[in-house]
C-alpha cells in the first residue's frame, strides 16, 4: 500500500504561480507513471500532466506552456509548476500513482481569482 499526499495548494491571483508536491510513502520509480488530475465543480477529473519512469512528459492542451510536471526519485516526490495561473484552473488537483495497482491522493484546493 502507498500513500500519496499532495501539497501546495492554495489561494492565488490570475497570473500567480504555484507548485504543487505530491510525496510517496515508498518508491515511485517502482510505478509505470505518476500524474497529475483536477477535478472542477460539476465537472468530470481531468488529466491535467503525466510523466514515465523514464521521464516522458504529457500534458493537457488547456496546460502546455504553463505548467511544468516534473520527479525526484531520491525524495520519491512528483511536482507540478504551475505558471500563469488562469481561473480556470480552478480544481481540486489529485495526484496518481499508475503501477500495478493504482493509487491515488486525498487532492489540494487550487483557487484562481480574477
Amino acid at each position: 500500500q502507498v500513500q500519496l499526499v499532495e501539497s501546495g495548494g492554495g489561494l492565488v491571483q490570475a497570473g500567480g504561480s504555484l507548485r504543487l508536491s505530491c510525496a510517496a510513502s515508498g518508491s515511485i520509480f517502482s510505478f509505470n507513471a505518476m500524474g497529475w488530475y483536477r477535478q472542477a465543480p460539476g465537472k468530470q477529473r481531468e488529466l491535467v500532466a503525466a510523466i514515465t519512469r523514464r521521464g516522458s512528459q504529457t500534458y493537457a492542451d488547456s496546460v502546455k506552456g504553463r505548467f511544468t510536471i516534473s520527479r525526484d526519485n531520491t525524495k520519491n516526490t512528483v511536482y507540478l509548476q504551475m505558471n500563469s495561473l488562469k481561473p480556470e484552473d480552478t480544481a481540486v488537483y489529485y495526484c496518481k500513482a499508475d503501477g500495478s495497482w493504482d493509487y491515488w491522493g486525498q487532492g489540494t484546493q487550487v483557487t484562481v481569482s480574477s
